[in-house]
């Protein structure tokens, strides 16, 4: 499992210099996912233009992670990757489990094209937001959650990819770096704070 990633200063964008755990490193001594720290918050808006924020989401276990509409690579891959993951949570979607896109192109990124970007890829609504807001939001979020991101001229962007997994307390757990990773490794760490958080 060398896209997951464990620690406490990835979020100051130190990704380059992590180290990458092997599943049993990334667990900690009680076989629990390790506590990274505070997720970092946020409020924005989302694909039906109303506000959210990760303070709305407690309670539930929340996968962050950061794309935009019109990328024709990775973006697609890894959305399409965690809309496979969502079909498989089956109920726990949006009860237990939600899903939160955030997009690193703000500028053409709006509502309505955010909703037909979730409505090309299938997923379920019920369970998963897709976020937008000023460039000044957008960016003060993307750094606080170590996420790179830089426009090209012609309107690509370039931009970490990296899923964050947050638990029923908005504490940051683990977060999987790229869009290889293991989808089984991610569904069982979801299963795992959904059942940490019903024995709670």
């Amino acid at each position: 499992m060398w896209n997951r990633w464990s620690g406490s200063s990835l979020i100051a964008l130190a990704v380059v210099s992590w180290l990458a755990r092997s599943p049993s490193q990334a667990l900690g001594e009680s076989g629990d996912l390790p506590k990274i720290g505070p997720a970092p918050a946020f409020s924005l808006t989302t694909q039906a233009g109303a506000r959210l924020s990760l303070q709305d989401l407690r309670g539930k276990v929340v996968a962050v992670t950061f794309i935009y509409a019109s990328c024709a690579d990775t973006c697609p891959l890894l959305t399409a990757k965690l809309a496979g993951l969502q079909a498989r949570l089956g109920t726990a979607v949006g009860t237990k489990v939600f899903f939160v896109a955030i997009t690193v192109d703000p500028e053409r990124d709006t509502p309505e094209v955010l909703t037909r970007y979730a409505q090309a890829h299938g997923v379920n609504l019920a369970g998963w937001a897709f976020l937008t807001g000023t460039p000044a939001e957008i960016q003060q979020v993307a750094r606080h959650y170590g996420i790179y991101a830089k426009k090209r001229p012609r309107g690509a962007v370039d931009h970490t990819f990296l899923t964050s997994l947050i638990d029923h307390r908005g504490t940051l757990r683990v977060q999987y770096l790229g869009v290889r990773f293991d989808a089984e490794e991610l569904l069982h760490d979801l299963q795992a704070l959904v059942q940490e958080e019903a024995q709670s």
